[in-house]
């Protein structure tokens, strides 16, 4: 089989250093664990790996070469060639006695310097990657300065007017103006103060140092021993001249120049100690004015952007990147109030942490479009009327034309739709669902929760979604439901609607001692204050999107919290929805409001249960007895039966539906049936052993009466063995392996399907499967793929001739595909089941297994999706060690069994899923998805969909230097660095210092895999998002490309006219 890792989508995980190219326009990030994303236009993205897997200290760009160098902190050093879609390592260098601190490239220079840990400087060759002789030893460049050791190397930089004269800054506070020729210091320039940072003036005649005290000194490269001048940013000065109070780290200065007006100064850091709780700073210093902007993070590093790449001319800086922990900012210079550009790469995924992903391929094609326009509405104001400045790179041509949705559900109760078509990714629309709850007042309520929930009562833990009608389901933490119809239109509701599914605690059985009947039941206030979230009593405005149709809360008894929902599913054709959890499954008709079924999962089996199950109490005494050798327990205490009470309140919104539905149950109180006692969580009892007989040890006893609902499907099929004909049923499938149907009598379409009751009725077990139930599908007869049936999508809140229109749609049978019911008695359907061990295919309505395939023995099965291909189905399975499995349909024959990732933690697993046409996905960081294809077709495509880093661009002319400066002097000199550090000069390096790697051999295929992106399909949104940016139109600069620009100029029309048609 064939699978690879496409993309990875999202914010990098624990960044570390940045840098940019200011030719090519591209950004790359390194991080904590060794990766490297890499940044151009909107849709341009890369990722690439270290294989050591070290933090990045260090990047420096071969400007405008198509290379990259990174520096690690295992101390090695290695050149990127970025010339290549899936950027690769050329060579490596690593050093054995010395700890690299810093690495500096000059622009348009191939000797690289690095400086270290002991305070001494060497000199790399990039095109050969072999040391140079000449080294600048710490104690031949401070002499007799300085008794003590300076410290590590934490600056190096030429002169800008002189590459012959190098900075190097220590951490003790000594700079040392090095002469590289005569292989001596010039000036020295002591501070008393600890260095982060040094930069220049582009004249080259001064220099600037941020301190650990808060200060910046200035210095003139002539004036000995003092600053010229000493500035704390954030220091309050006081009144009798003497120093200012000290402020925390300056850990970062630049120093930039504008033709025209005052320079820039830009630092992070320097606050002073007494604003206590004020986030992380940027300070832009701009002649009298200083602004300090607020991040939400702290500031990892920033970056100015000027308009030249040229370290001696005038700088103009436009931008400021900043690198937060977790954001990436970029702040206009241009403009007043310094806006920040709008980002539009997608790296708010982690805006929430994520609890649950879904991802659907080849969707219905008007969706991304629908979505899109009710998304662009959410836009915030304020950002800066600019294009995004990191524009370089192009997308790649992609052949794949179907659309593709991932839907993240987070921690706040956000739900977020993303277009993932063509390797892209890119936000559409954004669902807050904690707007349905009413926000707590006082904390003295909160308080009493706080064991039992968790500090994100929203977070959302399974989402049910019907792309064709649009309809959508959520359940949160706090065992609630909301679903939500889409609509064009913005509505109020008044109240919203709330269905509250509650125990009423009711012993049945008189207690051994005597007395008690039934226990009263409790007031319906005391359920509300107990409920987790309150659902909101006073209006709600409801934009066009996602809308409350009805909100199910699973409530509060006896201080005990409900049990969280642990599966869902929804039918947009039937207007249901069913959740279960580990006591049993309710059933919910949302065009009705009602409440149809509620049982616990032992009257699901009726007079078949396998177990013969006694509700049991939890408080249960066992006696030992002898008899037939074995031990026997009796249960004594028999519990309470908890009944449910449904209090279905509903008030409807005037505005939508005055008066339209027959019935408002507020006076009444459906009673509904037993549900068995509480269990445990159903993912407690993972074990290997597998037995069904009724074994005498307390845990098989547990087990058996705490069975979980697990999994649900909607289908029409064989109710029962040896039916005729086939109807809307509901499978449902338990924590021990078991799968039983639930036939459906839905009244006519229309009118009548909200007036007469949907009749639902337990109708036996299909098959025990080992271990839990994760997935259910059917075939036809030919082992085509058999879809639920659905309702297409149409507008609720329409009015008028439109709403003759929808009632015209919905009296129309929904889509249904399934054989024609006059079929002979005949094996004419196959169910496809899977668990956490095996899959099984039962031919209908006979109920034959027909194929039988053992996934693992050893491990178990975390998710299984059955998925269409375009080679036909199969059964797609990730194990918790790691593999990922496909099984053909109906066969069952392995296809595929990779060992894809040798550990999985709790995210992974919680957010691993398969779609169609073999595309999967999963979070593998916090903050990033990374998504892989077992799918031949992408795997054959994959490179030329991916985006092209490197384009062909001239670099700018160097500045001129003047009639004058050429006739006196004072322009920038060069030296013939070949001379100075080649071999002939300098001799060899030092044995044992560093070790030379060569690159990977075949590198356009390599392995090392990076992510590269879009497609011609990059398209619609990417062209819709413009903000007015005309993709036809190329930056200026652009308009030098070789002839790439000429195709890609004729494919950004056609992008543009294809957005237009939209």
């Amino acid at each position: 089989g064939f699978y690879c890792c496409t993309v990875r989508h999202g914010f990098p995980y624990q960044p570390s250093s940045m840098a940019h190219d200011p030719v090519q326009k591209i950004l790359a990030i390194g991080t904590q664990s060794g990766a490297l994303r890499l940044f151009g236009r909107p849709g341009v993205e890369c990722y690439c790996q270290h294989e050591s897997g070290a933090a990045v200290i260090s990047l420096q760009f071969l400007i405008n070469e198509g290379a990259l160098v990174s520096a690690l902190a295992d101390d090695s050093v290695h050149l990127w060639n970025l010339r290549q879609k899936r950027p690769a390592i050329l060579h490596s260098l690593k050093f054995n006695r010395e700890r690299i601190t810093f690495v500096h490239l000059p622009f348009q220079s191939k000797w690289l310097y690095i400086g270290t840990e002991k305070g001494n400087i060497h000199i790399v060759n990039v095109e050969s990657f072999t040391l140079s002789g000449y080294v600048i030893m710490w104690n031949k460049a401070i002499e007799l300065s300085s008794k003590a050791h300076p410290g590590p190397v934490v600056h190096i930089s030429d002169n800008p007017m002189d590459e012959g004269k190098l900075i190097i800054g220590y951490e003790s506070g000594i700079v040392v103006l090095w002469d590289l020729k005569s292989k001596k210091a010039d000036y020295r320039y002591t501070y008393d103060e600890a260095i982060h940072s040094v930069a220049w003036h582009h004249e080259g005649k001064q220099f600037i140092c941020s301190h650990s005290d808060g200060t910046l000194t200035i210095w003139n490269i002539k004036g000995q021993g003092k600053p010229f001048q000493t500035i704390t940013p954030h220091g309050k000065q006081p009144k009798d001249g003497k120093k200012p109070e000290p402020c925390k780290p300056i850990l970062k200065v630049e120093y930039k120049t504008t033709r025209l007006g005052d320079p820039f100064m830009i630092l992070s850091g320097g606050l002073s100690y007494d604003t206590v709780g004020r986030r992380p700073c940027l300070t832009v210093m701009h002649g009298k004015s200083t602004a300090v902007l607020e991040m939400d993070y702290p500031i990892v590093d920033f970056l100015t952007l000027c308009e030249t790449p040229y370290p001696n001319d005038f700088q103009e800086p436009y931008a400021v990147v900043v690198l937060l922990e977790k954001d990436l900012v970029v702040i206009d210079l241009a403009q007043n109030g310094y806006p920040i550009f709008e980002n539009p790469y997608p790296l708010t995924i982690h805006e929430s942490p994520v609890t649950c992903c879904e991802y659907y391929a080849d969707c219905p094609v008007d969706l991304i479009p629908a979505l899109y326009s009710v998304g662009s509405r959410q836009k915030r104001q304020g950002y800066s009327k600019k294009e995004w400045p990191i524009s370089g790179g192009n997308w790649g041509l992609g052949t794949q034309s179907y659309p593709e949705i991932i839907i993240t559900g987070h921690a706040d109760g956000t739900v977020k739709f993303w277009d993932a078509s063509a390797i892209m990714l890119q936000v559409l629309y954004k669902l807050k669902t904690a707007k349905v709850f009413e926000k707590s007042r006082n904390n003295k309520e909160e308080k009493q929760n706080t064991e039992i929930v968790d500090e994100d009562p929203f977070a959302i833990q399974i989402m049910a979604w019907c792309p064709e009608s649009r309809m959508l389901c959520v359940a949160g933490v706090s065992a609630n439901l909301i679903i939500y119809r889409f609509s064009k239109q913005e509505i109020t509701t008044e109240v919203l609607l709330e269905v509250r599914l509650q125990y009423e605690v009711n012993d049945m059985e008189s207690p051994p001692e005597g007395g008690g009947g039934a226990t009263p039941p409790l007031p319906l206030s005391f359920f509300l204050s107990l409920s987790i979230c309150r659902v909101r009593s006073t209006p709600l405005k409801q934009s066009p999107g996602y809308q409350v149709d009805l909100v199910v809360q699973l409530v509060w008894v006896s201080g005990e919290p409900p049990q969280q929902i642990t599966s869902l599913a929804l039918n947009s054709s039937y207007g249901l929805i069913v959740f279960g959890n580990s006591n049993g499954l309710a059933v919910v008709d949302y065009l009705q409001k009602t409440v149809l079924l509620n049982l616990g999962t032992v009257e699901l089996y009726g007079s078949n249960d396998p177990y013969q199950r006694q509700p049991r109490s939890p408080r249960k005494t066992r006696q030992p007895s002898g008899g037939n050798g074995k031990d026997c327990y009796q249960v004594t205490d028999l519990p309470p039966i908890f009944r449910y009470c449904m209090f279905v309140c509903c008030v409807y919104s005037l505005s939508v539906c005055a008066g339209a539905l027959p019935f408002c149950a507020l006076s009444s109180t459906v009673l509904l049936s037993v549900c068995p006692p509480r269990g445990a969580n159903p993912l407690d009892y993972r074990d290997n052993s597998f037995s069904r007989s009724r074994s005498s040890s307390v845990t098989s006893i547990d087990k058996e009466a705490r069975e979980a609902i697990t999994s649900f499907h909607f289908c029409e099929t064989f109710a029962r063995k040896g039916d005729s004909i086939i109807t809307p049923c509901l499978y449902v499938g338990t924590s021990l392996g078991t799968v039983l149907a639930v036939a459906l009598n839905l009244p006519p379409a229309g009118e009548q399907r909200l007036l007469q009751p949907v009749i639902v009725l337990p109708s036996g077990t299909l098959g025990r499967l080992k271990g839990s139930i994760l997935r259910m599908a059917f075939l036809d007869n030919t082992g085509t793929f058999l879809p639920p049936a659905f309702e297409l999508w149409y507008e609720p809140n329409a009015v008028g001739a439109d709403s003759e229109e929808r009632d015209k749609a919905r009296k129309r049978r929904p889509v249904s595909v399934s054989p024609s019911t006059s079929q002979e008695l005949q094996e004419s359907q196959y169910a496809v089941v899977c668990s956490e061990k095996q899959a099984k295919v039962i031919a209908l309505p006979s109920q034959n297994c027909i194929f039988k395939h053992s996934i693992t023995e050893t491990s178990f099965v975390l998710r299984a999706d059955v998925v269409q291909m375009n080679i036909g189905n199969c059964v797609a399975c990730f194990c918790a060690n790691g593999h990922i499995m496909t099984l053909s349909l109906p066969g069952l024959r392995p296809l595929l069994d990779v060992n894809y990732l040798p550990l999985t933690d709790m995210r992974i697993a919680r957010t691993f899923c398969f779609t169609n046409l073999g595309q999967a996905m999963y979070l593998t960081s916090p903050t990033e998805i990374q998504r892989i294809t077992y799918s031949q077709e992408t795997c054959e495509n994959l490179q030329e969909m991916l985006g092209e880093l490197f384009t062909p661009v001239e670099t700018p002319e160097a500045p001129n230097r003047g009639f004058f400066k050429g006739l006196f002097g004072g322009g920038a000199t060069s030296l013939d660095r070949e001379e100075l550090f080649g071999e002939m000069q300098a001799g060899k390096a030092s044995r044992g210092l560093a070790q030379h790697i060569p690159g990977p051999q075949g590198l356009e295929g390599m392995k090392g895999a990076a992510s590269g992106v879009v497609a011609d399909l990059a398209r619609a949104r990417i062209a819709l998002d413009e903000r007015g940016q005309k993709l036809g139109e190329l930056d200026e600069r652009t308009a030098a490309m070789l002839a790439s620009a000429d195709s890609f100029g004729k494919h950004a029309h056609d992008v543009r006219k294809r957005d237009i048609t939209l």
